[in-house]
């Protein structure tokens, strides 16, 4: 069974290879988030305050000037474990993905509610392309008109505007 404890912020060791960094403007946005949503995702530690994994959240923890942190003690875990762990904890969570339809979705919602998206660590650019009001409804029968004379040699990707020669692969 795993045991969340409060631990000093003083008292925590950040592992010196840590390859992870961790821009201002990313310790910022996850400072914003446990200050939303509260210190959610608690910090994991050796059995001995080092830090597996968390160290954004202790940076932040810091800029919010906190105490404490919530740590979660992995003291099971071999040297060689501990090291994987701690790539694998952070180059894991970078191989998923997004299905853009439901993230619009949730984005749209979220803003309806006056939610503030900046929040969620997506950058101005991303959002914008994002909360689009893109249509890809069918074409109405004259709008199917006004396609058919276009010259079919070229295709405009509507996502970009970039054209494309239609005959080329």
């Amino acid at each position: 069974m795993l045991i969340i404890s409060e631990v000093a912020i003083t008292d925590l060791i950040p592992y010196v290879n840590n390859a992870r960094t961790h821009s201002d403007e990313q310790i910022a946005q996850i400072a914003a988030s446990i200050k939303e949503f509260g210190f959610t995702n608690p910090i994991l530690l050796d059995g001995t305050n080092g830090i597996i994994a968390g160290h954004g959240r202790l940076m932040a923890a810091r800029k919010l000037s906190l105490d404490t942190v919530p740590c979660i003690e992995l003291s099971h875990l071999s040297d060689k474990q501990r090291k994987a762990y701690i790539l694998a904890d952070n180059r894991l969570a970078m191989n998923s993905g997004w299905d853009t339809q439901l993230l619009t979705l949730e984005l749209k919602s979220l803003d309806d509610e006056g939610f503030d998206l900046e929040m969620l660590g997506f950058d101005a650019d991303e959002l914008r392309e994002l909360m689009s009001d893109v249509n890809f409804d069918p074409a109405t029968e004259d709008e199917q008109g006004k396609l058919d004379e276009l010259d079919p040699k070229w295709i405009i990707c509507p996502k970009c505007g970039s054209e494309f020669d239609a005959r080329k692969n």
